[in-house]
């Protein structure tokens, strides 16, 4: 158990290197710019929203037709685990880079082979949405590998002031696809 723990902290350890921080959590203070000695001064980020992963969208499976909630029909089973953010602060927005850590296996009713994962990204102050995208993560299982571990990276801006409840919520779009539009 001791080394699993330690391999979890060492794999959280390269997310914060991959995001550019130092420390897991910086308290909203993050260095986006040059040091105080240069021509280009430090900025100093009062707020950077947490990031939250709801147990009901950290976790994503895909069946076999006709089989939905038949665990011997899984195809493929993703899960998203450790998460961090950068903020960097312009005049107008305030933009969160999210880096989020995940796997995916095949199971019982899948074999290799490649899978979009829809993870939502959306930004909130309280009840408004101040940003909110899907991305369609593409992550190729190999044969006999098991696990395959992934790293999600989206840049959210923000327009305006987020106010202090600001949170960025990161997880799984279960829903249904948006109709196209008609030309």
């Amino acid at each position: 158990m001791v080394g699993h723990t330690v391999s979890r902290m060492a794999a959280f350890a390269g997310l914060m290197a991959l995001a550019g921080c130092n420390t897991p959590d910086t308290g909203g203070a993050i260095d986006a710019g040059a040091g105080a000695a240069s021509a280009t001064p430090a900025v100093i980020q009062a707020k950077c929203p947490q990031i939250v992963m709801r147990d009901a969208t950290s976790v994503y499976r895909t069946y076999a037709k006709g089989a939905k909630d038949d665990p011997t029909q899984i195809i493929y089973q993703a899960s998203l685990a450790d998460s961090t953010r950068q903020c960097v602060q312009s005049d107008t927005t305030l933009t969160v880079n999210v880096v989020v850590q995940g796997r995916v296996t095949s199971g019982p009713a899948g074999g290799p082979g490649t899978i979009n994962l829809p993870i939502r990204v959306t930004a909130t102050d309280e009840n408004n949405t101040l940003f909110s995208e899907v991305t369609q993560l593409p992550v190729t299982v190999q044969a006999g590998t098991g696990a395959q571990q992934f790293i999600f990276t989206k840049s959210a801006p923000i327009n305006g002031g987020a106010g202090d409840f600001a949170k960025v919520y990161v997880g799984f779009d279960t829903g249904p696809a948006a109709p196209k539009k008609r030309k």
